[in-house]
Order: C-alpha cells, then sequence, then structure tokens
C-alpha cells in the first residue's frame, strides 16, 4: 500500500512525513511518501493533503500544480481512494473560503470557511495550542480516542459545515469550532494530527488502515 503526502508548497511536510511513516512502519501499513509527482498521486491507495497558510494562496498553489491537482481529484471523487487533509488542507474541501477574498474549494463536504469569532474577549484568534476533542460522530478515525483527548491548533478560520452529519468533532473556544468533517472516503482534521502526540499518531494510524 502505498501513502503519497501531497507537495503542493504549501505544507509543513517534514513533521507530517516522519509522523506517517512512523505509523505506517508500526502498524505495517506500507509506504508512505511526500510527492509532487502526479503519476505517484494517481497511482496512491490513499492521499494526505497538508497545508499551512491562508486558504487563497493554498487553493492557487494547488490549482496551480495542475497534474497534482488533477490527480487528485480523480482519485478521490472517482476512484474513491481514502483522503485525509490536514489544517487548510481540510478548509481546501470546503465549498467557498472567506479569508481575504471569497475563494472557491473543492466543494467536496458543503460548508464555508470563516474567521472564529469567540464570544468570550479573552479568548484570541488565532487559535493556537491544545484544545479538548468533543466527538459528536463515530468514526473509524477515532478508534482508540475518546472526547476529552486534545489534539494541537493553529489557526484563524474554521469549517461551517452545511451539514451537520458531515462534522464529526469539535472543540470549544468560545463557540463551537469544527475540528474533524468527514464524507465517504473523506477525512479532514483542522488540528495538526502530526503534533498532537499520542492522540494524533492514533489518528494518523487509524487512517492509514481504515478500510472504507
Amino acid at each position: 500500500m502505498l501513502t503519497a503526502i501531497i507537495d503542493y508548497e504549501s505544507g509543513n511536510l517534514h513533521s507530517a512525513e516522519k509522523a506517517f511513516q512512523r505509523m505506517a512502519r508500526e502498524l505495517n501499513a506500507g509506504e508512505v511518501v511526500v510527492t509532487a509527482d502526479a503519476d505517484v498521486v494517481a497511482r496512491a491507495d490513499r492521499l494526505v493533503l497538508p497545508g499551512d497558510g491562508a486558504f487563497p494562496a493554498c487553493a492557487a498553489e494547488l490549482r496551480g500544480h495542475k497534474g497534482i491537482y488533477d490527480a487528485m481529484v480523480e482519485a478521490v471523487e472517482q476512484k474513491g481512494r481514502p483522503f485525509l487533509g490536514i489544517c487548510v488542507g481540510m478548509q481546501l474541501m470546503a465549498s467557498k473560503g472567506h479569508e481575504y477574498t471569497e475563494t472557491d474549494g473543492l466543494n467536496w463536504v458543503a460548508g464555508d470557511v470563516v474567521r472564529i469569532t469567540p464570544s468570550d474577549s479573552v479568548l484570541k484568534v488565532p487559535h493556537m495550542g491544545w484544545n479538548n476533542l468533543v466527538l459528536e460522530i463515530d468514526h473509524p478515525v477515532f478508534d482508540g480516542v475518546r472526547s476529552g483527548d486534545h489534539t494541537y491548533f493553529v489557526h484563524s478560520y474554521h469549517f461551517r459545515v452545511t451539514d451537520p452529519a458531515q462534522r464529526l468533532a469539535y472543540v470549544d473556544y468560545g463557540q463551537e469550532v469544527t475540528a474533524v468533517i468527514g464524507r465517504d472516503t473523506m477525512i479532514g482534521m483542522q488540528f495538526h494530527p502530526e503534533k498532537s502526540q499520542d492522540v494524533g499518531l492514533r489518528m494518523i494510524g487509524n487512517f492509514l488502515t481504515w478500510a472504507p
């Protein structure tokens, strides 16, 4: 089995690569590669899309790498390959992003990426640091994970889903902030699982062994 972490020049690839490779070794879950090669993306058994920075810039970079973009879309939409979006990689799954300017997303999970607006003025934006997950909908990626477990966030915008059934988990930050989304063979995590210690590694392992 081959897992491709997509390199479109918009993600923190080193830490993600190490975490995914570690769990692949521990679980005998095949090979993990970071790649900017459309052919590798096309033949991968599962795909990971990281992302750091602003939604419009990441969307432009992804679409600017046309070969990778087309291979990814075909693999997910037509072949049903398991897909994990991380941070802005998750946000790009939305219909629209509203950071700086309205920008089209992949429209894989209906909804909008909007600025976090905590009800408590003491809570600053960006939302940065550890927060407690509230699991809403059971999913194999949560095997061995429970509400109250901590994951690590760094973001100013979050995913407001259209269909509540596609929000799998949230955290409380003066409002309900979407933490995990999903439908069919697609999962998105707003937090960084590669920086979330044992809980994050557990979810990475669950994704690598998930058979939707």
